[in-house]
């Protein structure tokens, strides 16, 4: 009797594993790029040399680091909006100015009233369902005199983050609007404690229960002592947490245009750097928004001075941003929603 009953569960089990098998196959199968040749199209547009000009631009030691509240990081937000209005990307109509006041009752003691700069690009389908690229654009600032340029931290994201919203706005002037909305969201204060992004989903400009996916971007620039030997690798997190679609979709944009080692390492839950708490995306995680955190890993210059402009490796740059704009690409376009389940 009991070997029948061990049977039977045994059999119980396997189709289970069985169900399971083919829902996976099936959710594999259904992600494709039936519009390759027009996502190549707009993805040939990142290019290394403009990623360069504005690393360069962010990092510049006229800013003095990039602290959050002072003059020189206001003026590098004043370059962001700057850029979004030279392109003819639209800022919220709540906020025309491009700027969400991030006040100093939130900030940590001692630092100043700061701002997230948000534009958008509208969906022609589903304009009500939002998509986020987002970057944090504050740095350290001066320490002991020194001034913290932060060119990987995080210049590489936000330039990243522009010239992908350059790549969807002349896709959209040539007649291939996003179905979604897409908004480039750069927050304040993430070197702080990841305030900017808190205040935003504490209160934000577009509905937080329509926010599909938040793709985070937090230093894609420079090559990690792991992968020194191997340098076409990005490490991605949290895709697979909240929506088992999505870790597949990032896994078939991949395969389609990029062709990069995506590392898994620091998604384990158990990994002791816990990478998937310390940047923005982990805010937009606790509103039960899928997300993802693209990321090359810490190297020597990491929160140094001497993290500059000459060390960011501009062509591994420009692949991993087109890695990210061809998941952001799907994920605007596809005729589904994203579905935030784990299979």
């Amino acid at each position: 009797m009991k070997v029948l009953v061990a049977s039977a569960l045994i059999l119980v089990g396997s189709c289970s594993t069985l169900r399971h098998s083919e829902k996976i196959e099936n959710l594999k199968d259904s992600i494709s790029y039936d519009d390759k040749k027009i996502v190549e199209k707009y993805l040939n547009t990142i290019n290394s040399e403009e990623l360069k000009t504005h690393v360069e631009e962010i990092s510049s030691e006229k800013y003095n680091g990039r602290m959050t509240g002072e003059k020189g990081h206001n003026e590098v937000c004043d370059y962001i909006r700057n850029y979004y209005k030279s392109q003819n990307i639209k800022a919220p109509e709540s906020h025309p100015d491009y700027y969400q006041k991030v006040p100093k009752e939130v900030l940590p003691e001692g630092l100043n009233e700061s701002q997230n700069v948000i534009a958008y690009i509208e969906g022609s389908e589903f304009p009500d369902e939002y998509i986020y690229i987002a970057a944090h654009s504050d740095h350290e600032g001066i320490i002991d005199g020194e001034i913290y340029p932060g060119a990987d931290d995080n210049g590489s994201g936000t330039a990243a983050v522009f010239e992908m919203a350059e790549a969807f706005k002349k896709a959209s002037e040539d007649g291939y609007n996003p179905k979604r909305s897409i908004v480039f969201l750069h927050v304040t204060a993430e070197e702080v404690g990841l305030h900017g992004s808190r205040y935003y989903t504490n209160n934000p400009v577009f509905p937080i229960e329509n926010t599909i996916s938040t793709l985070n971007i937090d230093m894609i620039g420079r090559v990690d002592e792991r992968h020194k030997d191997d340098e076409n690798y990005i490490y991605v997190i949290g895709s697979d947490r909240m929506s088992t679609e999505l870790h597949f979709i990032v896994q078939e944009a991949n395969s389609n245009f990029t062709s990069l080692n995506l590392d898994y390492k620091y998604n384990d839950d158990s990994d002791p750097n816990r990478y998937f708490y310390r940047s923005d995306h982990y805010n937009f995680a606790q509103k039960d928004i899928p997300v993802i955190f693209f990321f090359n890993g810490e190297h020597e210059d990491y929160t140094k001075p001497t993290d500059t402009a000459d060390k960011i490796n501009y062509q591994l740059l420009a692949k991993r941003t087109k890695l990210i704009f061809a998941t952001a690409w799907y994920l605007a376009n596809s005729p589904d929603r994203l579905n935030p389940e784990i299979i």
